[in-house]
């Protein structure tokens, strides 16, 4: 456990670190956290799911973890090396071994470039020789899919969402990276496509020993790709366990809704249970005490009053909530 009543998770053969990690971000209205103070480890070879509704920073502690967004707050250790303030020199060699595939894949591409340019842009920038460079942007676009001889030759204007976000991934495992962040890598591709790039993301995994982090708003595909699971709102951790263990017998209320909220596959029955009252409260002036307190369902004066720290409530599984559920304990959402 670690301070400011966040989880610290340890283990033997940690990769990624996280302590007290705070990401702020200044708007005309004031100053808000977009990340406040979250904790938590990353062992070698596993891939942690980080899951919570748009806004609640998920994406925004993967790209802190690669100093892409300023660190207002805690530290952050890869390897043996604690990175939120080594010289940028430094950070830019080890980010040859921590790469990102990014949510906005057209944005990520420059536009200028070929795709083959860029599917090899960091082995240009490390003084790659070209036959290497050549033969790894024909491998590595046609294990995502783009095998077809057009497509080196294209610019990104001239593929589609899918195909770009596929060429962003290309990017990102050409380095043959240990740790892989992903942010929303399957969100632009249909579900043919998103089972041949998981299923490949899954090999890398198990041949290379890769680490990821694995951001996603699809509780789904979160629950299929990761061994262990992370869910946040309004930038704080809410629960972290075993995958399977935070899945069937989630202890937080806010677990619950969001499982709670996964369409049926028989579209009569709609969702798996009651929806989830309100919406989330504005960062800039975030609930006092606990940040899920306007919308539990559970919620008693202790939890406006106090802030509930990360604790452990089942052997592996932790949670930030004064009043956590018991196992088999369905939603109240409804009452």
């Amino acid at each position: 456990m670690a301070g400011s009543g966040t989880a610290h998770l340890r283990g033997e053969g940690t990769l990624l670190r996280v302590e007290d990690l705070e990401v702020e971000y200044h708007t005309k209205g004031g100053s808000f956290k977009a990340v406040a103070g979250i904790s938590f480890d990353v062992e070698q070879g596993e891939t942690l799911g980080i899951v919570g509704e748009s806004g609640c920073g998920k994406s925004t502690t993967g790209r802190a973890v690669l100093r892409l967004d300023p660190i207002a707050g805690g530290r952050i250790r890869y390897g043996e090396d604690w990175i939120e303030a080594i010289p940028e020199k430094r950070m830019r060699k080890l980010r040859r071994d921590m790469q990102m595939i990014f949510q906005d894949p057209v944005a990520s591409l420059n536009p200028r470039r070929s795709v083959k340019e860029i599917v090899v842009e960091g082995m240009t920038i490390e003084g790659e020789p070209e036959s290497a460079r050549t033969k790894m942007s024909e491998d590595m676009l046609a294990q995502v899919g783009l095998a077809d001889e057009r497509f080196p030759a294209m610019l990104p204007r001239q593929l589609s969402g899918g195909q770009a976000q596929r060429v962003a991934i290309a990017r990102a495992l050409a380095l043959s990276p240990r740790l892989l962040i992903c942010d929303e890598p399957v969100s632009a591709l249909d579900v043919s496509v998103q089972a041949q790039i998981l299923n490949l993301l899954e090999e890398l995994k198990q041949e290379f020993n890769l680490t990821i982090v694995f951001i996603a708003h699809d509780l789904g595909v979160v629950r299929t790709v990761s061994d262990n699971v992370l869910v946040m709102y309004l930038g704080k951790v809410c629960e972290y366990g075993d995958s399977v263990e935070v899945y069937d017998n989630p202890a937080h209320p806010y677990t619950r809704a969001l499982l709670d909220s996964v369409p049926l596959t028989d579209p009569d029955k709609g969702f798996a249970g009651p929806a989830l009252k309100g919406d989330m409260p504005s960062p800039l002036s975030p609930p006092e005490g606990c940040r899920f307190q306007s919308r539990c369902p559970k919620a008693q004066d202790l939890c406006v009053q106090e802030e509930p720290v990360v604790r452990e409530v089942r052997p592996g599984q932790y949670v930030a909530c004064h009043f956590p559920l018991e196992v088999g304990e369905e939603s109240a959402a409804a009452e």
